[in-house]
């Protein structure tokens, strides 16, 4: 197994009120998605480890997003930071925060859901894909834009999670 990880440090601050931590599985490398994500053009894709190993620094310091109904992204309702990124076996994972005080709405949503009902999806640019024709789209190369916390049944890869901090 190989773990690569980068972060951005903030101080802990004790029982901060805006700040909740959370953690997530983003996506799998490697792995064609389940269904095809939003502007695949219907295409499932794969996500190479070596574009996602590049790509990891793209993801310090963007926003996560949600849209009500849990079912897709919307970069206009950005309710949290993503603060690390790292590659565990074949998933990335992630760690950041929530605005709870700002959000609270938000915050108590996903306590409601089910511990295993939410998952995550990426956003991205300047993905380069290896061959348009392909059944499966392979991204050979990404820059990450963001995240988005939605259902598990609606992001294209199922085996994503979400879960915030108690």
């Amino acid at each position: 197994m190989r773990l690569e990880a980068m972060a951005v440090k903030f101080p802990h601050v004790e029982g901060h009120p805006n700040r909740v931590a959370f953690e997530g599985v983003l996506t799998v490398v490697n792995a064609a998605s389940d269904k095809a994500p939003s502007g695949a053009r219907g295409h499932r894709v794969m996500l190479t480890r070596a574009a996602a190993e590049k790509a990891l620094p793209s993801l310090l310091g963007m926003a996560v997003d949600y849209r009500p109904g849990w079912d897709g992204h919307d970069a206009r309702r950005k309710i949290g930071l993503l603060t690390e990124a790292h590659l565990d076996g074949n998933r990335i994972v992630v760690r950041g925060y929530l605005y709870a005080r700002d959000f609270p709405e938000v915050t108590d949503a996903i306590r409601a859901h089910e511990p295993e009902a939410l998952g995550m999806s990426y956003e991205l640019a300047d993905a380069r894909v290896e061959d348009m024709r392909a059944e499966i789209w392979k991204l050979n190369r990404v820059t990450f834009t963001g995240a988005a916390i939605l259902l598990r049944e609606k992001a294209a890869y199922r085996a994503t999670s979400f879960r915030m901090a108690s």
